[in-house]
């Protein structure tokens, strides 16, 4: 009964979280990405071949194995979460370019993450690497990942005044939700998870701090600004752990797969946070404040 209530319920309630996202888009977004195009790609190269990359190479480091291993490159995968926004809003971001990055992510993870899930079957699961191609998963995907997002873009152009009034409220509930689906990921693989907690918690704060440096980093040293960099680290280094989750508990059916997700979830919010005050710090610091009229004269 439990199981049934859990494969029932976090469809749903990512499809809200999914939703949620779906009212701050529109179309203009993934235009968007013509005024920045050099931090657009660079973003997106790191975010869907550099990191999975990374995450291989940890997975390795810390001899993740099985399922588990499957989970964390799923993870790795994963377009940005929904918090990215406000933590790049908090260290002084780019949030439009957040918004474009979210935008365009959600949409290209529905090709890569299948593509990914199939590697990591054929390498940890001794499993047929096509089986992350198979139609119907890849279908399941783009029904958990886009269409809520889709109806959420039409539910904002059609009544945008509603979804703007509604976008705050939906924001909180889709935090509410996200908490309660780790949550429910957590007891429902409570065993598998204090197993492993020793790894899994070194491996996602590692990996979260390599996300944000890479994130920030890389654009610095291809000459993007400052902002842009940061909305780059954020959408980075913050991964979407709902649709890992689902994707595991719903499309893979392997409740383990979902762990990775899960303390990732609760843990990432440590760096990234960290990581916000200390951008802010240095955006207040190499934006000297305006003059006033007093000093100007």
């Amino acid at each position: 009964m439990g199981s049934t209530i859990f494969a029932v319920f976090l469809p749903l309630a990512l499809a809200l979280v999914m939703f949620g996202l779906g009212l701050t888009l529109a179309v203009d977004d993934f235009a968007r990405v013509l005024r920045y195009p050099k931090a657009a790609v660079i973003a997106l190269l790191c975010q869907m071949v550099l990191l999975p990359a990374v995450c291989l190479g940890l997975i390795y480091l810390f001899r993740l194995e099985g399922a588990l291993a499957v989970g964390m490159l799923l993870l790795a995968a994963s377009p940005g979460g929904p918090s990215a926004n406000l933590f790049s809003h908090i260290a002084g971001g780019n949030v439009a370019l957040n918004i474009t990055l979210t935008a365009i992510n959600s949409v290209l993870a529905v090709f890569t993450m299948p593509l990914i899930v199939a590697f990591a079957f054929s390498r940890f699961m001794d499993g047929d690497g096509s089986f992350g191609l198979r139609p119907d998963k890849f279908a399941q995907v783009f029904a958990i990942v886009l269409v809520p997002v889709a109806i959420g873009m039409w539910v904002h152009r059609r009544f945008t005044a509603w979804a703007e009034r509604m976008r705050g409220n939906v924001k909180i509930l889709s935090i509410v939700v996200l908490a309660l689906v780790v949550l429910a990921a957590v007891a429902k693989n409570f065993s598998t998870l204090t197993e492993n907690i020793g790894k899994l918690a070194s491996l996602s704060l590692l990996f979260a701090v390599i996300s944000l440096a890479v994130g920030y980093f890389v654009p610095r040293l291809f000459g993007i600004d400052a902002d842009q960099a940061i909305a780059s680290a954020m959408e980075i280094g913050i991964h979407n752990g709902a649709i890992a989750i689902a994707i595991a508990s719903s499309v893979l059916h392997n409740g383990a797969m979902a762990v990775p997700g899960a303390v990732y979830g609760v843990l990432m919010n440590i760096p990234a946070a960290i990581a916000a005050f200390l951008l802010a710090r240095y955006v207040r610091h190499e934006r000297p404040a305006p003059m006033s009229s007093a000093t100007a004269t």
